[in-house]
């Protein structure tokens, strides 16, 4: 059997798309991935998938809503910013592409990116996007994984080389759940 994997995500600023990014080029040691944001990808993707990863920014504690992406979206009118808004960041988040979706039975994992701080005060996106996907009958393979960003809303060193790391050990997880 061909194991495919697909890598979903949604990004504000380009942090968490590098590290979707990441993600798919340290499976595609193993595997096929794709890595496409949550506006682009279709239903023929998502049912041709062995592996399902999904991936936001944390935004609130939490998965983003309207609102918290209006707010961030402020951001890039503040003096001095240097922050640019990611191509694909328009429209609805991960939250309510997730809601939108039929039953998958796929394995999966979930990503977040969030700032470098205890998860007890920044919160976990990837909680929230793990408990959906298990709701939709997804087998998790893989705890929620978080990478870490700036307060300057930039990655931390080394984190785009960890989720290389991860995405390979994810594969590795689905082909070993996968041989009979």
């Amino acid at each position: 059997m061909l194991m495919r994997a697909i890598v979903v995500y949604e990004s504000m600023f380009g942090n968490t798309h590098l590290i979707a990014e990441a993600i798919g080029d340290g499976m595609r040691e193993m595997i096929e991935a794709d890595v496409v944001s949550i506006h682009r990808v279709s239903t023929d993707m998502l049912k041709s998938a062995s592996l399902l990863v999904v991936g936001g920014p944390t935004h609130m504690h939490g998965m983003s809503h309207a609102s918290t992406r209006k707010s961030a979206g402020n951001e890039l009118s503040k003096p001095d910013t240097d922050l640019t808004l990611d191509p694909e960041a328009a429209g609805d988040g991960v939250r309510e592409w997730l809601e939108s979706l039929e039953p998958l039975t796929v394995h999966a994992a979930a990503f977040d990116t969030r700032i470098d701080a205890s998860a007890l005060i920044s919160g976990r996106a990837s909680k929230g996007i793990s408990k959906h996907l298990r709701q939709l009958g997804c087998d998790i393979v893989s705890e929620p994984e978080s990478f870490l960003v700036t307060k300057a809303t930039r990655l931390e060193p080394d984190e785009a080389a960890r989720a290389h790391a991860w995405g390979r050990a994810l594969a590795n997880k689905a082909i070993i759940s996968t041989t009979p």
